[in-house]
């Protein structure tokens, strides 16, 4: 029996060491099969190095979402999700640790209790954050985006590779913001969130918890919709320092304020095609969700006050009753001040509640007016660059440009010289004797000429004598038949010594 068991343990390792690691290796492309939780399957650029790990996270043997988590600071650079709704705030949370991160050897493929890590898990807290990192600090676990790992709405699983150090109130207006956000604001426009990409990260600090873990500087919040011809993108970011409400921006404002200005979204989310009346839509909404933190931020300034003022009202002595008449007064008179000071209290909360709303007003007007001289001053050093650029390519083509011309230039003269060469080759190929007779023919040309006009004299001479002989011949015959014929006839022609008829 004993033997069966070690048999099957052995098995069951190597079985989970031929199993995919939820943390990927450096050679690795992307984030495996969590790649989908990504828009386009393409994660962000220029945020993760060499440092960082890449991790699957995964749950029951399911892919749940992805994280890029840093071992130096042991909190997430971001993480990414796919239409998920954010857990209740009042659930109980319970914190899990990812053991591969401090135990690459480790063949546990799932998050594990903190309990059964200490006994499995090796170097456990070398690299990762721990829940005992937490404790007395005035720091809580803050999700960086609370999606729980299980189904179980009333004790959600997190992950501790998913968690930054957040106080109390921030942890809970930042979870509110993101209830609200999601509820009424993106999903709605995107599809009821079958087509939602959300990215939720932390930009860390010089401080640390414990000296350990690295407080985050603020959080942030990255949405794209990939619905076609109706998509739209938008970041949210909220300072950890100060009690500002969270503020949306927008995504290429948002890569500017991460560290490597990186790219969140492939191709900014489709951006040319989208939709802008969704977006003013879901700002609508972001700006009840701002006046709503706004509220419960000044609720619980004033909470403090009035138990304040309550616990001195019950810690002073109880006065003496005043006599008869000293409490007739004393009535009359508060009965009379009772409005006055009601009129001053609510005076004093009108001129407050304007005064805050005025510096409000003057805050956001300064900040827009920064933004916008910050965008024109951006817009101006570009397009400057743009220019010095254009024209330092120009300068530097110039010289070569000229080289261009100038070999040109050497190879006309040199293809010139070549035809000439080849020139003087043929005339030299050609043999000397003709070279002699084109060189005697006009000698003997000129020697040519009073032959030829002999020869033609001659013909003329010979010819005209022909011409002579024939025509005498010819008047001969004539005569010759003439004189026969007067023989003939009776005629006797005769000549005398004289020579006459």
């Amino acid at each position: 029996m004993g033997c069966a068991r070690w048999l099957a343990l052995g098995g069951l390792l190597a079985l989970a060491g031929l199993l995919q690691a939820r943390l990927l290796l450096p050679q690795q492309a992307g984030f495996g099969e969590c790649d989908r939780f990504f828009y386009a399957g393409t994660p962000p650029a220029g945020l993760g190095t060499e440092a960082h790990v890449r991790i699957c996270q995964r749950f029951a043997g399911s892919e749940r979402f992805a994280t890029l988590y840093s071992p130096g600071h042991r909190i997430p650079v971001f993480s990414a999700f796919r239409a998920a709704r954010p857990a209740s705030r009042s659930a109980e949370q319970r914190g899990l640790l990812e053991p591969q991160i401090d135990d690459p050897d480790s063949n546990l493929e799932e998050v594990i209790d903190e309990a059964d890590a200490v006994t499995s898990v090796n170097n456990l807290g070398s690299k990762q954050a721990l829940n005992a990192d937490y404790l007395d600090s005035g720091y809580e676990i803050g999700q960086l985006y609370p999606v729980p790992l299980n189904n179980d709405l009333q004790t959600p699983t997190f992950p501790l590779t998913n968690s930054v150090p957040m106080t109390q109130s921030f942890r809970e207006r930042w979870h509110m913001s993101l209830n609200s956000l999601m509820d009424r604001a993106l999903i709605p426009h995107c599809n009821d969130g079958k087509d939602l990409y959300t990215l939720t990260g932390a930009v860390p600090s010089e401080h640390k918890v414990k000296d350990k873990v690295t407080i985050p500087e603020f959080v942030w919040l990255a949405a794209c919709c990939a619905v076609p011809g109706g998509g739209w993108a938008m970041g949210f970011i909220k300072n950890t320092q100060d009690s500002n409400v969270i503020e949306d921006v927008m995504v290429r404002d948002l890569e500017k304020l991460l560290p490597h200005k990186p790219q969140l979204f492939q191709d900014n989310c489709g951006e040319t095609e989208q939709d802008t009346e969704k977006m003013k839509k879901i700002l609508e909404v972001v700006n009840q969700v701002q006046d709503e933190e706004r509220s419960l931020k000044s609720q619980e300034i004033m909470s403090p006050l009035a138990s304040t003022q309550s616990q001195r009202s019950a810690l002073l002595p109880p006065e003496a009753p005043p006599e008869g008449g000293g409490s007739f007064l004393g009535k009359v008179l508060g009965f009379l001040a009772t409005p006055f000071i009601k009129l001053f209290q609510l005076i004093y909360y009108l001129v407050a509640a304007i005064l805050r709303n005025i510096v409000r007003l003057l805050w956001f007007v300064t900040k827009q007016v920064i933004n916008t001289v910050e965008s024109c001053l951006y817009r101006l050093g570009k397009a400057a660059v743009s220019y010095l650029v254009a024209i330092g390519q120009e300068l530097v083509s110039i010289p070569w440009k000229v080289l261009k011309v100038v070999g040109k230039v050497i190879r006309a003269f040199l293809r010139i010289l070549c035809c000439l060469l080849k020139a003087v080759c043929r005339v030299l190929s050609v043999p000397l004797r003709v070279l002699v007779d084109v060189a005697t023919f006009p000698v003997y040309t000129v020697g040519a000429i009073p032959l030829v006009c002999k020869d033609i004299a001659v013909g003329l001479g010979g010819t005209l004598s022909l011409l002579f002989d024939t025509a005498f011949g010819t008047m001969g015959g004539l005569f010759q038949i003439v004189f026969s014929v007067f023989k003939r006839i009776g005629y006797k022609v005769t000549l005398d010594n004289s020579g006459e008829l």
